[in-house]
């Protein structure tokens, strides 16, 4: 079994700058890349033992 950590601290993100907003939009596309990646790579059955299916990963991806 493996976990995957991530907790990302921007400073700067809660400015109102294109570069700031930019970054963060970018930041959370590449999170939801990783997570639905690493879901993906999950069997069926590693799936159904957290509780999901493959029709969930797209929709936890996303949060």
């Amino acid at each position: 079994m493996s976990a995957i950590d991530t907790n990302r601290v921007l400073a700067g993100t809660n400015s109102f700058g294109f570069v700031a907003k930019t970054l963060a939009i970018l930041t959370a596309w590449n999170d939801a890349r990783v997570t639905k990646n690493a879901l993906n790579r999950l069997t069926d059955r590693e799936l159904d033992d957290i509780g999901l299916c493959r029709g969930d990963i797209e929709l936890i991806a996303r949060r």
